[in-house]
């Protein structure tokens, strides 16, 4: 069973920019891209954001409620790339592969993705936010449609705790106890085999 359609994040038809908004816009991203990759993402204020982009308060605020919602937009052309592999890419990400292949494969490549943006991803979960975006709720409905289709009974309380180790503190902590990306894919892989049934690959 394959996940159904769904449209991926941003596919809305965005309003035309101003240039001086899409000025500000690329500015405001760039100084929190840069703050979220040289300090704690969870102590970031929209105060530090506006003062390093050079933008008045009002004019962050316009565009963006808080800080996870900045992260949200820096992560959001990562996330869209691999939710279309999820939908239309090669096996085992794409359709074609066993349900616990499929699942590896996603933890690979989330892992992928964490290696090279935890800092943005711990920002936009900062404060409980994870579970609001909507990049969680596509990765909760893929984890859903492999559990059913693997027969597992009861999926519904099994998908959170599938996505928990996906998040950016639990990998970082992982890191810092000196685990290695490989090691917690690994040991990913070995979930997906023991809850789907079916070899991972």
């Amino acid at each position: 069973m394959d996940i159904p359609a769904l449209p991926l994040l941003g596919d809305q038809a965005a309003p035309v920019e101003r240039a001086d908004a899409a000025r500000n816009r690329a500015k405001v991203l760039a100084a929190a891209a840069e703050l979220f990759a040289t300090r704690d993402p969870r102590t970031v204020t929209m105060d530090d954001v506006a003062k390093a982009a050079g933008v008045g308060r009002g004019t962050l605020y316009r565009r963006y409620p808080d800080v996870g919602s900045i992260a949200v937009a820096l992560l959001d052309e990562h996330e869209r790339a691999l939710q279309e592999q999820l939908l239309r890419g090669e096996p085992p990400l794409g359709p074609g592969a066993s349900p616990a292949e499929r699942l590896a494969a996603f933890y690979a490549a989330m892992i992928e993705l964490l290696d090279t943006h935890a800092h943005l991803v711990l920002g936009s979960e900062t404060g409980g936010a994870r579970f609001r975006t909507g990049a969680y709720r596509f990765w909760a409905l893929h984890v859903r449609s492999l559990l059913v289709a693997a027969g597992v009974p009861q999926p519904d309380p099994l998908v959170d705790p599938l996505l928990a180790p996906l998040a950016a503190e639990v990998y970082l902590h992982q890191r810092e106890r000196g685990l290695t990306s490989a090691e917690i894919e690994s040991a990913l892989a070995r979930l997906a085999t023991g809850v789907l049934g079916t070899a991972a690959g």
